[in-house]
């Protein structure tokens, strides 16, 4: 992958932006989603919520009973789309753009659900993404006291490092109404934004579903988050060395959750709901599901109230994950929503 990127370092003239950068170090041939390495559960490189057991897809299937049929941007290894299938009677598509995630999903779901090469040109149930944008290409910004920088790749001695150049265009006018003290380094998701329009654009009816790590806008730029969000995971280590094996390990971004209402609103849909995984899957039930599982089969139940545990925990995936929920058409508010709702701070 390391000679992929120097060629389009080379042809770009010596440097290429970290958007450029990411996208080819994760999703271009080569790169870390385009490979055949595990990446899901105790053998990959991390654990989604899904990979922990079926808790989480019980427990969400709550909230998406309601819609006719759902779409899963970035399956990941089915383990999700597994779960809910059990729960759910309803249509069931998955979009996939990893040709090798696609297969395992494949083998593992065979004909229950219905694969698609791009999105519908129209929509109507729920869209599900799970841990889908924090892998999404972002924009390293630097703000300097000479004005705002847009950090990008060069290749030195055969090394990749940093080198900043003067942000210009839509990447300068954004990080211009983000104020900062200087010096600051952090991310801005453009692509994200573009994502969460076109979805917008898409849905007729139902609700877009985003579950991942990250903040409203003024905890995501905070004073002391000076550093940006970058995080590389390999082995189930997390680390920051963006440049540590390119194509051969995870780098994500957290999500800023206030950009991607700004998206869905500039798509006219409404805000239906925000809040922390932990108070999402509380009104979802949660704790029914478990007393469910212990009915079933009380030798069972320690290691799902480990998954509990791991999902609802402010020391585990409970606080930094947040679900936001956008649509129109949909009647509030929803189960997930009850209560603890702190969309009032995107």
């Amino acid at each position: 992958m390391l000679a992929s990127i120097a060629e389009a370092i080379a042809r770009e003239g010596g440097w290429i932006s970290f958007v450029r950068y990411m996208e080819l170090a994760l999703h271009a041939p080569g790169g870390y989603y385009a490979g055949g390495a595990p990446k899901f559960g105790a053998g990959g490189d991390f654990v989604t919520a899904p990979e922990l057991g079926g808790l989480f897809g019980r427990t969400l299937a709550r909230q998406l009973k309601e819609f006719p049929r759902i779409l899963e941007i970035g399956a990941g290894s089915g383990a999700l789309a597994e779960a809910l299938l059990k729960e759910l009677a309803c249509e069931y598509w998955i979009l996939e753009t990893s040709a090798e995630l696609r297969d395992r999903q494949h083998k593992r779901l065979g004909g229950n659900v219905r694969f698609l090469d791009a999105l519908p040109d129209r929509f109507a149930g729920a869209i599900l993404a799970n841990e889908v944008v924090d892998a999404m290409p972002v924009h390293a910004v630097a703000w300097r006291e000479g004005g705002v920088m847009e950090r990008g790749v060069i290749l030195e001695r055969n090394a990749l490092s940093w080198k900043e150049k003067p942000a210009t265009g839509g990447l300068r006018n954004e990080a211009q109404k983000i104020e900062v003290p200087i010096p600051y380094e952090s991310e801005i998701g453009l692509a994200g934004r573009a994502w969460m329009r076109t979805l917008g654009e898409r849905l007729e009816s139902g609700a877009i579903f985003i579950i991942d790590y990250g903040f409203p806008r003024a905890e995501y730029y905070h004073p002391q988050r000076s550093m940006g969000t970058l995080m590389c995971h390999h082995r189930h280590r997390s680390h920051g060395d963006v440049f540590f094996e390119p194509g051969g390990q995870d780098i994500t971004a957290h999500v800023d959750f206030s950009a991607l209402a700004g998206a869905a609103r500039e798509a006219g849909l409404e805000v239906l709901g925000y809040a922390t995984q932990a108070q999402f899957l509380v009104n979802c039930g949660i704790t029914d599901v478990l007393g469910e599982a212990n009915v079933e089969n009380a030798l069972h139940y320690a290691p799902i109230a480990a998954q509990a545990h791991k999902l609802l925990s402010p020391a585990e995936m409970g606080e930094l994950f947040k679900v936001l929920a956008v649509g129109r058409g949909v009647q509030r508010p929803l189960l997930g929503f009850s209560r603890g709702d702190r969309a009032a701070t995107l």
